[in-house]
Formats: C-alpha cells, sequence, structure tokens
C-alpha cells in the first residue's frame, strides 16, 4: 500500500545523502552570500525604506516617518519632500540614525514581518553596521537553498536532484542579490518556499497514515460497506499547521504571497483526493471534502489569518501609531465620508476597526504606484530576465576606489542567472503536458508555484512592477529546470549506457549555470571594473 501511494522505498544511504547533499551545498553556497555583505555602506535601492523601517519597528513596535527638518550649526531648516529620504539615509550612512526620525507615524504599504526580521539584524550588530543590515536576508537567502534541496527529495525522491537543485539556487544570480540587499522579496520567498515544503512533506505524512491505516482494515476485514464509502480519517496533520504559520509569516511581510495559501491549499486537497482514490475508496470526492478539505481550511487558512494578525502586536500595543485610535473618531453607524462600508464592521472592536481602515489605506497607497520607472518592466518578460533591476551603479574614475583605468563601473543589478531561466521557460511547456497529459503531480505542484508568484502580476498591468518580483518564484523555476534534469538523468531501469549520456548532459549543464554565476559575480557584488567590461557583462543591447 506504501509502495502505491509514495513509490519505491529509498535506501538509508539515499535518505542520508539527500540532507547531506543539499547541507553541504548551503554551506558553500552561504559562504558568498555573507562574505563582504556590508558593502557597499550605503543604502541602495529600497533599502532606503525597509532599514529605516526595521529599525523603527524594533525600537517602536511601529514605523516613524523621516524627519522634514535637519539641525545644522544649531540652526534648523526644512528639507523638501522629495529629499527627505535622501537626507536619512545620509544619517544612516555616517552613524546619525537617531535624527532621522520624526515623531509621527508612517503609512506603509507592507505589513510588519519582514521589517521586524531586518530589525532583528540591525539590532544585533548595531545599526551603523551596513553588515546588519542585511543580515536577515543573508540568512534567510542561504536557508532556502538547503530548503529547495529538500523540495526536490520530496518531489523526485532522489538525492542527486536534490543536490541539484540546491546547486541551482545558489547560484541563481536574482536569488543570490536580494540574499545581499536588504529588502523583502527574499523574505517573501522563503515563508512560501517553507510552506511548500511543509505541505510536501505532509503529502508522505498522510499517505503513510493513510496505507497504514488501510492496509489494516484490510486485513482485520473491515475495509468494506460504509467504512470504504469514506475511508479512514486521517487525524493530526502537524506540517500543515507549520504551512499555515508560514503562510501567515509570508503574509505579514507582503500580501502576495496569500496567493500561495490559496495554491498550496488547493494543492493539499487535491494530493488527498488521489490518495483516497488510490486505495479504493469508492466516494472519495466526498470523502475528500469532508475529512481533508474542511479540516484543511480551518487549520491553514485559520493559522495564516491567526498568524497575520499576531505580527500586528507592535502596532496594536502602540498608542501612536498609524490609524491607531481612527475608530475612536469614526463611529460605525455613520457615513463619515472616509470608510463608506464601515458600518459593515461594525461589530468589530474599535482596534481591528482600525486596523481595518489602515489595510484600506494601504492597499489604496500600493495601488496607485504608477509612476514611470527607469526599470519598470511587464510580467511577460520576466521568465526571459529581458529586463534586470539595477540596484547601485557607480562609475568611478581612474585612481579612484582601485579604478586602474580612465573609466570603470560599480553595479548591483538583480538579473537571473539565464542558464536557468532561459531553460525553464522551455520547461513550463513540457510541465504542462506531464501534468494535463501523463497526470504527474510533480509538474503540477512545480507549475503551481509558479502561477502563485507570477500570474497575479499581470492583473497589474496599470502599476509601476519590476523584474525582481520574479525572485518569489525563483525555487520553483529551479524545481523546473531539476525536472527537465531528471529525464535527461533517465529511468533506474534505462540501460548504463543511457544513464552515462545523462550524466554527462545534466552534470555539463549544472557546470555551465555555474560559470554564469561566476561570469556576472562582478554585478552581483559591486566590484570595481573597467567600463568597457561591464558593457562585456551587460550583453544585451537593451539592458546597456
Amino acid at each position: 500500500m506504501r509502495r502505491r501511494l509514495l513509490g519505491r522505498p529509498r535506501t538509508a544511504k539515499e535518505r542520508l545523502w539527500a540532507w547531506l547533499g543539499p547541507a553541504i551545498v548551503t554551506v558553500l553556497g552561504g559562504l558568498p552570500r555573507f562574505w563582504d555583505l556590508g558593502r557597499p555602506h550605503q543604502l541602495i535601492f529600497d533599502e532606503t525604506y525597509y532599514v529605516k523601517q526595521g529599525w523603527s519597528v524594533i525600537r517602536n513596535g511601529y514605523e516613524l516617518r523621516v524627519r522634514d527638518t535637519i539641525v545644522q550649526g544649531g540652526s534648523t531648516f526644512n528639507v523638501p519632500g522629495d529629499h527627505q529620504g535622501q537626507v536619512a539615509d545620509s544619517y544612516f550612512t555616517n552613524g546619525l540614525h537617531p535624527t532621522a526620525y520624526g515623531t509621527d507615524a508612517d503609512l506603509v504599504v507592507h505589513p510588519p514581518v519582514g521589517k521586524w526580521m531586518i530589525g532583528i539584524g540591525e539590532n544585533f550588530f548595531g545599526i551603523n553596521d551596513s553588515f546588519g543590515w542585511r543580515f536577515a536576508v543573508a540568512v534567510v537567502g542561504t536557508i532556502a537553498i538547503y530548503l529547495v534541496g529538500r523540495a526536490a527529495w520530496h518531489l523526485f525522491r532522489s538525492a542527486t536532484l536534490a543536490t541539484i537543485a540546491s546547486v541551482l539556487l545558489a547560484v541563481e544570480g536574482m536569488e543570490f542579490v536580494h540574499s545581499r540587499v536588504g529588502i523583502l522579496d527574499i523574505i517573501v520567498m522563503f515563508w512560501a518556499l517553507a510552506a511548500f515544503v511543509a505541505i510536501l512533506a505532509d503529502r508522505d505524512y498522510a499517505r503513510k497514515r493513510l496505507a497504514d491505516k488501510v492496509a489494516g482494515m484490510r486485513d482485520a476485514g473491515t475495509f468494506i460497506g460504509s467504512n470504504r464509502l469514506g475511508g479512514p480519517r486521517l487525524g493530526w496533520r502537524p506540517w500543515r499547521w507549520v504551512a499555515g504559520i508560514c503562510l501567515g509569516l509570508g503574509t505579514a511581510t507582503k500580501w502576495s504571497d496569500g496567493f500561495y495559501l490559496v495554491a498550496f491549499g488547493l494543492m493539499t486537497v487535491l494530493w488527498d483526493l488521489g490518495a483516497r482514490r488510490a486505495v479504493g475508496v469508492r466516494r472519495w470526492i466526498s470523502a475528500t471534502f469532508i475529512k481533508d478539505a474542511i479540516p484543511a481550511a480551518f487549520t491553514m487558512v485559520g493559522l495564516t489569518i491567526v498568524t497575520y494578525l499576531f505580527t500586528w502586536t507592535g502596532w496594536f500595543r502602540a498608542d501612536n501609531s498609524y490609524q491607531r485610535h481612527w475608530a475612536a473618531t469614526h463611529p460605525a453607524n455613520q457615513d463619515n465620508g472616509i470608510s463608506p462600508d464601515s458600518s459593515l464592521f461594525g461589530w468589530l472592536p474599535d482596534s481591528m476597526r482600525s486596523l481595518w481602515q489602515y489595510h484600506v489605506e494601504m492597499y489604496n497607497s500600493a495601488a496607485n504606484i504608477t509612476s514611470f520607472h527607469e526599470y519598470m518592466s511587464n510580467p511577460w518578460s520576466w521568465m526571459v530576465q529581458a529586463r534586470p533591476t539595477s540596484y547601485f551603479y557607480e562609475s568611478p574614475k581612474r585612481g579612484q576606489q582601485g579604478c586602474d583605468v580612465d573609466s570603470c563601473s560599480k553595479a548591483i543589478t538583480s538579473l537571473g542567472n539565464v542558464s536557468i531561466w532561459w531553460v525553464a521557460t522551455v520547461a513550463l511547456f513540457v510541465l504542462l503536458f506531464f501534468w494535463l497529459l501523463r497526470r504527474d503531480w510533480r509538474a503540477g505542484a512545480i507549475l503551481g508555484g509558479i502561477a502563485a508568484g507570477w500570474l497575479p502580476w499581470f492583473m497589474y498591468q496599470e502599476r509601476t512592477i519590476f523584474t525582481f518580483y520574479a525572485v518569489t518564484f525563483a525555487p520553483y523555476v529551479v524545481l523546473a529546470v531539476v525536472y527537465i534534469c531528471g529525464l535527461v538523468l533517465g529511468k533506474e531501469t534505462d540501460s548504463a549506457e543511457r544513464r552515462r549520456v545523462g550524466r554527462l548532459v545534466v552534470g555539463g549543464y549544472v557546470s555551465l549555470a555555474v560559470a554564469f554565476f561566476v561570469f556576472w559575480w562582478p554585478l552581483y557584488t559591486a566590484q570595481v571594473i573597467p567600463y568597457r567590461q561591464w558593457q562585456l557583462h551587460m550583453w544585451f543591447p537593451s539592458w546597456i
């Protein structure tokens, strides 16, 4: 029964290397992520928001606005709104952060978890240390290397493919850059990936329990009549609890992780549906709905919501956080001109109504980000990395910062490893074929991860969006490539020559991916290189 539901049992050696292989790669992949992490010692790109907000939530429990005044020589000067962030940036760079904040709470567009995590690193290493600004993202970016290996093990039951998955994520350029820049997107990716590994572990756990229970019932002669109509209940599902908590933390970093809740929730129920059908349950649809889908909804959705609300504890406890007492001045049963539907939530406590109003303003603020940006891109172009985002660029001249030619470049560019992304673009069609026509659940799971992170952005064609948002589904892009690697390696029943050729092809491909990573290393880590060499690295005309 277990073989029918889970396939051939793996040996102790295979299981050991399924742990060791990704673990070794994680250590090796973590070294370049932490190497010289504090360079450059200045806020780059959206660090101007999240490094400041992270320090504020650690100190106050909520975000404070940066100052609109500056004190110099005993005199106070007003700072124009367009330059307030720049002034605060210089405060952080030069160790003057206590004067960066005013006294008013700030309206922000993202929940607090990612900023809490960034703030913990800042608190641990000190706010004057740019290593601390980026410590949290380096940690989660490194752990993600191991998690994608575990995901590959659950999907393919191959220690080789699990290790390949970890190697590919370790050299995936966009994931690497985000592991070294103090912004939220890799934290969003991390919590969704952790939830994915959890539901894969739950699939194995549930199928083992189902196999054991049904086998026991058959041996006892009780798997007949009404018992066979529905099959046994599977009881406690601890990995679903883990998934719900992780998705709550991810959604409390950016709301976009909520799409993973939908995708993963559907996946886990469909897997239960297939399992009950495979063991011979007659009414497997109704049984799955009653015994699996409803408990899954309460567990995963309920825990996601509870976890999400819990992360707002700092906002609830503070007296001056943004809109904290909005409900007190806007009675629920009056049309206050700000929230016309406020009476709909009149039964909620004032604190919850205030939080709801804050969320309305957060959504409106995010939806209205429509101004032109030089690096904005359409989601159609993300898989081929047609418009990478430049996070940092300087052009030192001869004698500056080690530049020994007339003109140099020093850049950090969020460019995905195209040897991975381009193969994954083709792999999408292969996965669709195997999912729809061969009913391969693994292909469907990988496609679900990509779809949850990618497809929702097509609804926001008017909004200013960037290719680097794709980092949230980079692990599933890697798994799509690993799926192709598994096909190339062949089956255990294939001839030795066939498998030898497969190993050579896959080994050559992985080596190519590592070579691409090394080639773009200077653009990932702000190395000072001659300008002509920078042009060579940015070899697509639209990128120059």
